[in-house]
């Protein structure tokens, strides 16, 4: 098991840095490590963004950064599986996810283990995990049950369907919520026009880019905005005082992670086109 740890930013020291300082604190990269589990513990609201690439059976172990005795012991957490067919078995109950299957645990799963279907073709667990002060049920969520919101217009290109995996009007949570987004084709844009929301921080997990292709994560304060160049399978990690929105060489998907104060996805400070520079 490999943790990154990973500091907050100061909107007024962020609008200084460099590409590289940008990459380094910002941007989740080689998620899917064959045979390990790979995770980034950010101290924005303390969230964990990590993907597991089982080859044999790999066992979610607790550090020393984390401070229990067990992973989940106060955390609760969101799998969304973006690979071949696998299975994840919490405290010896087993769910199988095929991809763009979904699965809630809540706190005080003391075993998690992560396996693939198939060795030769291997599942992409792809997870995000919170601080939680109480215990839900745990809960399958396949892309059919997901809350489906469609929006968007052709003409500016940002047709998009979001489906709300871990949410309030599908299962209950202490604070995590979780979802996927996915472009039609001739659509590049997501979340323009743009948002804040100083109440929750949120993690962006890009995937189905082709290997020839890029998304332009954009993000900051929207009259101060940079950005990273993205690719397949990586994440960006954005502070809650920042835009979150993104332009891609062609269509793609993404899963959407936020931690924080409330769970209005709607609670919202909407950014006008104008204030944009």
């Amino acid at each position: 098991m490999k943790l990154d740890i990973r500091y907050g930013a100061n909107p007024d020291d962020f609008m200084h840095y460099d590409t590289d300082r940008l990459r380094n604190d910002f941007l989740v990269t080689r998620l899917f490590v064959p045979g390990e589990i790979r995770m980034t513990y950010s101290h924005i609201d303390r969230i964990i963004t990590g993907g597991a690439c089982p080859t044999i059976p790999l066992s979610l172990e607790c550090g020393r950064e984390i401070g229990t005795e067990f992973f989940l012991q106060r955390r609760e957490m969101g799998i969304i599986n973006v690979g071949a067919p696998g299975t994840v078995i919490a405290d010896g109950e087993r769910f199988p996810l095929k991809k763009l299957d979904g699965l809630y645990l809540g706190a005080g799963i003391r075993n998690l283990i992560f396996e693939s279907d198939n060795h030769d073709d291997h599942a992409h667990f792809y997870f995000s995990s919170a601080p939680a002060h109480t215990s839900h049920p745990n809960c399958y969520i396949d892309i059919e049950k997901a809350k489906k919101v469609k929006m968007g217009e052709p003409e500016k290109a940002n047709v998009r369907t979001i489906n709300q995996y871990i949410h309030p009007e599908v299962c209950s949570t202490c604070q995590l919520m979780m979802g996927l987004t996915q472009l039609e084709n001739g659509s590049v844009w997501n979340t323009m026009p743009c948002h804040t929301h100083e109440r929750r921080m949120e993690v962006y997990f890009y995937f189905d880019i082709p290997k020839d292709g890029v998304t332009f994560h954009i993000f900051g304060r929207p009259e101060e905005t940079r950005h990273i160049v993205v690719r397949n399978e990586e994440a960006v990690i954005n502070p809650s005082w920042s835009i979150h929105s993104a332009a891609g060489t062609s269509c793609y998907s993404f899963i959407w992670s936020m931690v924080g104060e409330n769970q209005e996805f709607t609670d919202m400070d909407h950014v006008p086109m104008s204030v944009m520079k």
